[in-house]
């Protein structure tokens, strides 16, 4: 699918890997509409890149429909939707005190991460399906964001492990069943890349972890993840697929 001229929906776009995407989509030309819980910074993205901004909780049906609303009365239709918002945690199960993990934590993570990347896509999945389809018989194309720990999960990471490899084991079930329809779906594993939050730990730690990554062997740059994201709009070949992208980093026990 070409980029150019379409409507394209960001989640979590306000900041890291989320924000370097919507920022590649606008250059290549796509009507960028930026979606996050954070509508401040969402506003300031959206104005620099020519964009539109919504508040929306991927976890909340009602505030899901209101932006889808926002973005087609702002761009038109959307075919394209990243899915890049979610959240971390490490909790071991049991604590030094010798209790256990709260449950509340896991649930939160897994509501957020799986449940709510679900959520967003099935919305999505529904307007695009009614869309005349474009060349080839495509009408849309979805990203899901899970991580290199839906493989390789370290100590603690349970909730965020499972999460994302519920996006990884939910790509190709998901690419089948919306074949008929003409939608794609992909999914990246992220390494440890450069963003915000990462960037905020102290510098041996940030050269620690750029050092066990084989090569090259340095942090993985936002604009390399969002070059893969719209690589994926463009080659209408990739679909039900998970794509690592780590510089063939296999994660250590902690």
């Amino acid at each position: 699918m070409k980029i150019e001229g379409q409507s394209a929906l960001v989640t979590g776009g306000a900041s890291g890997l989320g924000e370097a995407t919507a920022r590649e989509l606008a250059r290549l030309g796509a009507k960028v509409a930026v979606l996050d819980r954070n509508i401040e910074q969402a506003k300031k993205v959206a104005a620099d890149i020519g964009g539109a901004a919504f508040a929306c909780d991927i976890t909340d049906t009602a505030s899901v429909e209101a932006a889808l609303a926002g973005a087609e009365a702002a761009h038109g239709p959307a075919r394209i939707l990243m899915n890049v918002a979610g959240i971390g945690s490490a909790k071991r199960i049991v604590g030094k005190d010798g209790s256990a993990a709260p449950l509340e934590d896991f649930e939160r993570v897994i509501r957020v991460n799986l449940i709510g990347t679900y959520n967003m896509s099935r919305l999505f999945a529904a307007r695009c399906a009614n869309l005349e389809p474009a060349e080839g018989g495509e009408r849309g194309v979805m990203m899901f964001t899970a991580s290199v720990a839906a493989f390789d999960g370290q100590v603690g990471q349970q909730a965020y492990s499972a999460s994302k490899g519920g996006l990884v084991g939910m790509t190709l079930p998901m690419a089948r069943d919306l074949a008929q329809h003409g939608i794609r779906v992909c999914t990246v594993a992220p390494g440890i890349f450069a963003t915000p939050l990462l960037l905020e730990l102290p510098e041996p730690v940030q050269q620690s972890l750029a050092a066990s990554i084989p090569f090259p062997p340095r942090l993985g740059k936002p604009s390399e993840f969002a070059e893969l994201a719209c690589h994926i709009v463009t080659n209408g070949h990739l679909n039900g697929e998970v794509i690592r992208l780590d510089g063939a980093l296999r994660m250590a026990p902690r």
